[in-house]
């Protein structure tokens, strides 16, 4: 048994894994969350309190995770400002979070030598055409196209560099895109499922074109247990499921699954900066630690997150409203 910090474990994909954690190992968790809009407490409903602890707090508050690193054996570092929209609105909650936040937990694991993994995105490479057969491999040199994959890069190599100069035992992932449970409504599958549940057409950036490669978030918590348990230290893993889709297609399989005309959205203002295609090769980590995905099938998965959704109003519902309110304003 170990004990387990979790920075940013009240957001989606960390709360996400601490579920799987509970479910899967006997570990006990400690979540350090800010609780920005981001961050959720009741994600982590019905977790056992005698496993589960959560500290509200911010990651570059060195004092508190000095402490906390000193009780932990590993840390999974997952806290980050991750909201394209909102990084090109105002970059500098990113550069405190993803950049000051990340030096502060590399020091605090430098001077207690814990076992760090740091979790990061994909839009670090930048984005592929679309007619490209090539995917994103660790080799990828770095191109990021916003102040979020910007400062999610900065984070990355700063992570290197620690594991170089100063022997953190620390590990990098690098994720394609994810959905599932307690995702925030302001992201792109829960918003479409809930415009449905809601009565409220779906909304469709631009042409629909651009392709994300859409991985569970339980795929994600299983990948990142195997690359604590098994990764190398200093090596980076990238964590896909074959799952590329464009917005198009993802957008009309959420409406015929949940009972409703294939077109029945509206198209609206495309982002800006909007990346065409990610497309993530995950051989390394399969061959190497010997990682698969539970749900290779997109749409079992889909099937299953819009179940979700239709079950959990009570968590969603409260965000709805002022999410829909914020992008009318945009004409989004």
């Amino acid at each position: 048994m170990a004990h387990l910090l979790v920075t940013g474990g009240a957001g989606f994909i960390g709360s996400n894994f601490v579920h799987h954690v509970v479910a899967h190992t006997d570990h006990t968790v400690t979540v350090l969350d800010k609780m920005t809009y981001a961050g959720n407490r009741a994600s982590l409903a019905g977790l056992p309190d005698d496993r589960v602890d959560v500290v509200v707090g911010d990651i570059a508050d060195a004092e508190l995770v000095d402490g906390l690193f000193a009780k932990a054996d590993a840390v999974v570092h997952y806290a980050a400002e991750s909201h394209n929209d909102n990084s090109l609105h105002d970059p500098r909650p990113f550069l405190d979070t993803n950049i000051i936040g990340t030096y502060t937990l590399l020091e605090a694991a430098r001077r207690h030598d814990t076992r760090l993994h740091h979790i990061s995105t994909d839009e670090v490479y930048g984005d592929l055409e679309l007619d490209d057969p090539a995917r994103f491999t660790e080799q990828t040199p770095y191109n990021p196209s916003s102040p979020y994959s910007s400062t999610k890069a900065g984070s990355d190599l700063l992570v290197r560099a620690w594991v170089r100069s100063f022997g953190v035992r620390a590990t990098i992932s690098n994720c394609s895109n994810n959905y599932g449970p307690y995702q925030h409504v302001e992201k792109f599958i829960p918003r479409q499922i809930t415009n449905v549940i809601r009565g409220i057409r779906p909304k469709l950036y631009g042409k629909g074109e651009n392709v994300r490669d859409w991985i569970h978030a339980d795929d994600h918590s299983s990948a990142v247990l195997t690359i604590l348990d098994r990764g190398e230290i200093g090596e980076t893993y990238l964590i896909g499921a074959d799952g590329e889709k464009d917005n198009k297609t993802v957008v009309e399989l959420i409406l015929e699954m949940m009972g409703q005309p294939r077109d029945a959205y509206d198209h609206v203002t495309d982002r800006a900066g909007h990346d065409l295609r990610y497309a993530i090769d995950s051989t390394k980590l399969r061959t190497e630690l010997g990682w698969t995905p539970a749900y290779s099938d997109f749409e079992a998965g889909l099937a299953a997150t819009i179940d979700w959704y239709r079950a959990h109003e009570d968590w969603w519902a409260p965000a709805k409203d002022g999410v829909e309110a914020f992008y009318a304003t945009k004409g989004q």
